[in-house]
């Protein structure tokens, strides 16, 4: 399947997302990948996400760059040799990225009522806004927040950030689209900008929410 959605933001940021239909022949016909990205693709066990890998690879030749522009810090963390920042994420079916003139981060995620479980790991200040008694809006917000942290983690990718005690996502609305976060960690503390959607397969069931951050 060709490019899913294409988000123009704004004049200096677009957000790409892939619906991952193609076989991993399919997709590997379709991209040029350095030796460096070839090897870290044959070490992955599962071809699920060797397909979100590649399918990582189209979005990017999507906005003209190509495996060679793409590297990784020592974190981990994507970027170019360029002024763009990058952001990736994918879940289960989807890739997508952000690219952008600001520091941005992405996540991707189901909808799924396994978060209920795992709430009160992310979840703090945030518990004092959030309904439980109405399970589906419950299950989509938590999921915002965890989009969130996740987004903001990210874009500052440092050793010991806590979801949970370091990262609050101030209250929202599921009928609006933008929220706002803060990070307060050692003496930093840092202010963002979180917009978030929810995307409908074409092909599968199940309901995602795409979450992207900007750095104040």
């Amino acid at each position: 399947m060709p490019l899913f959605q294409t988000i123009h933001f704004n004049e200096t940021t677009k957000i790409l997302i892939w619906e991952i239909t193609e076989s991993l022949e399919e997709l590997l016909s379709k991209v040029v990948l350095k030796e460096k990205t070839q090897k870290r693709l044959e070490g992955m066990k599962s071809q699920m996400h060797q397909r979100a890998f590649l399918s990582v690879r189209m979005l990017i030749q999507e906005m003209g760059f190509t495996d060679k522009d793409l590297h990784y810090d020592e974190f981990g963390k994507p970027y170019f040799d360029c002024h763009h920042y990058i952001s990736i994420t994918h879940s289960y079916h989807f890739a997508a990225i952000i690219v952008s003139h600001e520091t941005v981060g992405i996540d991707m995620e189901l909808q799924r009522e396994k978060i209920l479980r795992i709430a009160d790991k992310f979840v703090d200040t945030e518990f004092e806004y959030l309904n439980p008694d109405v399970l589906e809006k419950y299950v989509k917000k938590l999921t915002v927040i965890w989009g969130a942290k996740e987004a903001i983690f990210k874009i500052r990718n440092e050793k010991g950030i806590s979801f949970k005690d370091h990262i609050r996502v101030s209250d929202f609305s599921l009928d609006e689209t933008q929220t706002q976060a803060s990070l307060h960690f050692d003496d930093l503390v840092k202010d963002f900008d979180v917009h978030y959607e929810e995307i409908q397969s074409n092909h599968f069931e199940g309901k995602f929410t795409l979450v992207y951050a900007f750095e104040k």
